[in-house]
């Protein structure tokens, strides 16, 4: 008797389903689905499922049609999917923090933040240095669902105990808050991705100043003009131009090493504009953008400095338009480094008396701000200024700003009086 088409040779009809022997000697099945196709008998992750005896395939068989029965059949990959999905929902809320911890990386690495842009690739090593200098240490493989507020607060207090690198006397150490700031940004993503109800409710430390205590005045950190004009002159050629720069146009380091010699516009009239568009990444070695698009800014050159920076051009800077404008050597292809500045700094700094102590080369550019300020800026013209993206940092500059309202409000109330008395006399 031939074999039906449908039935393949050595196939035996069963009551319900076809059972077949392999050459191998084992024996495989097929059943009829819900969806009106035949599948043959699968294992639990989707793959080819045969039977040494032909028992245990009629057991399996009885077993399926027991399931169709019951209304509980899937697809076999549809249910392989499930069965996986779930699998990895279940390692991720036993996932160690280690292990999470380093997909978080990955992440932020990888993904766009929330205005579009990748993370510098400085910012993605600040954090991962939190991870692995101090969460790691502190967290292990730790489940991440047992990171509660406790846990949080008992970290908190072994961070406040690591001493001060820049104030071995200063009662705080400059590394406990940026530390529990990435720890929870890492336990908002595990609350967004359910492996957590939420994130613990901890209030961060307030920001403070690592190199002075409370009591410090930032007012203490304002050079006066005599004072940069003596640091420019302990300055080495071909870098007395980075003094002008911090104090006088506002730049910070890295926007200063970033310059080139197209970044400087000048007009007919003599007078110039700085056009800051990336900085020289201290971390990195190489140029990039400025952290905020408020970094990216015009600013008119002062006529304080115009000539000295004219002259600086002429002699120290090459005449390609992407030549540094703080050049390694006179004339250099190459950009001078930000530790190569440190050390020039440090050697400017020792010669000039008088200033602050601990007068960092960034206390410049508060200095420049503040004397901006003191002429009537109003706080979003030092914003710009200044290339601040946050309000809360110019706040600082309100005590300058509110000086010079003072000067112009005694002014005002003077002209008045003046006014009264000449009416008083006629």
């Amino acid at each position: 008797m031939s074999t039906p088409k449908h039935q393949s040779a050595g196939a035996r009809r069963e009551a319900w389903g076809r059972l077949r022997k392999l050459p191998s000697g084992r024996w495989q099945m097929r059943y009829p689905a819900p969806d009106g196709r035949t599948y043959p008998a699968r294992t639990e992750d989707d793959k080819p499922l045969t039977f040494q005896t032909k028992t245990d395939a009629r057991t399996w068989l009885a077993a399926m049609h027991t399931t169709i029965a019951r209304g509980e059949w899937e697809a076999p990959s549809v249910a392989a999917d499930r069965r996986r999905a779930q699998k990895a929902a279940d390692e991720l809320l036993t996932v160690g923090f280690r292990e999470y911890a380093e997909r978080w990386l990955v992440m932020v690495r990888d993904e766009p933040n929330r205005s579009g842009k990748k993370r510098a690739a400085a910012t993605v090593r600040a954090y991962r240095s939190k991870v692995e200098d101090y969460l790691v240490p502190e967290l292990g493989d730790t489940p991440v669902r047992q990171i509660d507020l406790k846990r949080i607060r008992e970290i908190t207090v072994r961070l406040d105990k690591i001493p001060s690198v820049l104030n071995r006397g200063s009662k705080r150490n400059g590394v406990t808050r940026p530390v529990l700031i990435v720890l929870m940004m890492i336990l908002r993503q595990a609350a967004r991705e359910g492996i957590i109800p939420a994130a613990p409710p901890v209030t961060l430390p307030r920001q403070a100043s690592v190199r002075y205590g409370p009591e410090h005045d930032t007012a203490e950190d304002v050079a006066d003009a005599v004072q940069v004009e003596a640091l420019y002159q302990a300055t080495a050629q071909p870098w007395q131009i980075m003094i002008l720069l911090a104090a006088w146009c506002q730049l910070r380091r890295g926007e200063a090493l970033g310059l080139q010699r197209r970044d400087v516009e000048w007009h007919p009239n003599g007078t110039a504009t700085l056009h800051v568009r990336r900085q020289l990444n201290a971390t990195t070695g190489d140029y990039s953008d400025p952290k905020t698009e408020a970094g990216k800014r015009s600013l008119s050159v002062p006529k304080i400095m115009r000539d000295r920076l004219r002259e600086h051009m002429e002699v120290n800077v090459a005449p390609e338009a992407k030549a540094p404008l703080v050049p390694t050597s006179t004339r250099g292809s190459v950009p001078l480094s930000n530790t190569r500045w440190g050390y020039v700094w440090l050697e400017a700094r020792e010669a000039v008396e008088g200033l602050p102590d601990g007068f960092r080369y960034h206390d410049l550019r508060h200095t420049g701000l503040t004397i901006f300020a003191q002429e009537g800026a109003t706080l979003a013209e030092i914003m710009r200024r200044g290339g601040h993206s946050d309000i809360r940092v110019v706040l600082r500059y309100q005590h300058a700003t509110m000086e010079r309202d003072r000067e112009l409000s005694d002014r005002m109330s003077d002209r008045a009086a003046a006014r009264l008395t000449e009416a008083r006399a006629t």
